[in-house]
């Protein structure tokens, strides 16, 4: 009786994955930097310009060939914006808007403080270095010889 209940469940969760997807499930999703820069628009500007984040797909792209599916999933989880996670990047001709290292890798999911018109409480404004260290960390320090710049890029 246990195992026909556990079935008829993991069918729902099955069905009910495949006719909404995940974006569609998630209160706050993803809109990439661009949208960022009506109102931010200095900020915009010199992450752009300055920020190696702005460009970090390039080294994925350029290494890909060699790496493993694997390999390429724990890059994209620093290199993209979002990966993994409900409205975030997926591939380069699936959400290119989130492609990069952006302003939400940083600040979290932003369509929720768009849409409201800039609500400061639906973003996370000021960061810690513990923001930084899902990706600048010690394993990866001594990998790819980087130190964590918090104020490296847009501020």
């Amino acid at each position: 009786m246990k195992a026909q209940i556990v079935r008829k469940v993991l069918h729902a969760v099955v069905l009910a994955c495949l006719l909404c997807p995940m974006s569609a499930l998630a209160e706050n999703a993803y809109v990439g930097t661009a949208a960022c820069k009506e109102c931010h628009e200095e900020q915009y500007d010199n992450f752009t310009k300055y920020a190696k984040k702005a460009h970090s797909d390039r080294s994925i792209k350029i290494m890909a060939s060699d790496l493993s599916e694997a390999e390429l999933a724990q890059c994209y989880g620093c290199h993209t914006t979002g990966y993994g996670k409900p409205g975030g990047f997926v591939s380069y001709e699936k959400t290119p808007h989130v492609a990069d290292a952006g302003c939400e890798v940083c600040h979290g999911p932003g369509q929720e403080h768009v849409e409201s018109g800039g609500d400061t409480e639906l973003i996370k404004g000021k960061l810690t270095m513990e923001d930084c260290q899902g990706c600048h960390n010690e394993s990866r320090v001594k990998a790819f010889n980087f130190k964590p710049l918090l104020y490296g890029g847009a501020h």
